[in-house]
């Protein structure tokens, strides 16, 4: 049976963070598949970083079509590297993998109510594979990672530590560092493969570190960088190795901001579907529009 995620509430600690510290270490994908899959030239038999990062991006459009939460997706994200770092896994089975761990995730996370039915997720993928497939696979991924799901992950972190800067600045200032703005710019850091190697805790700081230091101009700038040197005290985090990811991140959410099909959180996900697909899929997370559906043998 897979354990629900619901939140750094149901951790077993009366730290949170102290909690998420000490699981982040074993839910961390490994390094030495990761830089195998890193120098892996794209000749179609093996894993690469681009590769991956399409998957991940196909995983982003589902979680939008989908309308699942960020921590679904952060979830999935983690799986899939987790165990592309320990699995040589063949390009043409990604697919079946990704929507695998996404499955998973979802199980995980989101209501039962809102949980898709296999068939229907592979069909809305584009997939080619059959539900036999997929189950298949979701029970290797499972025995692989150990059946270890409820990984710490990045939102999590950027969740508190949101939460910790917010109780130190007044009513006023708290609108400036903005939450949704910062998860979006999470998932856009979710989809490249530069910060697979880095401590979750680590780019949650980052990702806050720089929202912070864009509001050098407010009044609570001062207190906002105290309390982001006090979060960074207590991971412990060198201040080089801040500054690197921070610059790291600051990058990234540029490429993603000047380009528009790459925008994460402007993105749209269109799919173009029959009216007798559009009838068979659940009401819960796609609404038939009341129109005539045109006849197929019309001309």
């Amino acid at each position: 049976m897979i354990d629900k995620v619901t939140g750094t509430e149901a951790l077993p600690s009366e730290s949170p963070l102290k909690a998420l510290l000490e699981q982040e270490v074993r839910y961390q994908p490994k390094l030495c598949g990761l830089r195998i899959i890193e120098s892996a030239h794209d000749n179609g038999m093996r894993m690469t970083v681009k590769l991956r990062d399409f998957a991940v991006k196909d995983l982003l459009s589902l979680t939008r079509f989908f309308g699942f939460t960020a921590e679904t997706f952060s979830l999935a994200v983690n799986l899939l590297d987790r165990f592309i770092a320990v699995m040589k896994i063949q390009p043409k089975h990604l697919s079946c993998v990704s929507l695998c761990c996404f499955y998973i995730a979802v199980k995980a996370s989101e209501e039962e109510k809102n949980v898709p039915l296999a068939c229907d997720l592979i069909r809305i993928s584009q997939n080619r594979f059959t539900v036999s497939d997929m189950m298949r696979m979701e029970k290797i991924v499972l025995e692989k990672l150990l059946w270890k799901i409820r990984a710490p992950t990045a939102l999590q972190f950027l969740r508190l530590f949101h939460c910790h800067v917010l109780q130190m600045i007044d009513a006023d200032s708290r609108k400036m560092i903005n939450l949704e703005r910062l998860e979006a710019q999470l998932k856009a850091c979710h989809c490249s493969f530069t910060f697979t190697k880095l401590r979750p805790s680590l780019l949650g700081l980052a990702l806050l570190a720089l929202e912070v230091e864009d509001q050098h101009g407010c009044e609570s700038a001062e207190t906002l960088r105290e309390a982001v040197q006090n979060l960074q005290r207590l991971l412990p985090v060198k201040d080089g190795d801040l500054l690197c990811v921070r610059e790291l991140v600051a990058k990234c959410v540029t490429e993603y901001s000047t380009t528009k099909s790459l925008k994460p959180s402007k993105q749209r996900l269109r799919w173009v579907i029959s009216g007798r697909t559009a009838r068979q899929l659940k009401h819960s997370y796609y609404k038939i529009a009341h129109l005539p559906t045109i006849p197929e043998s019309a001309c």
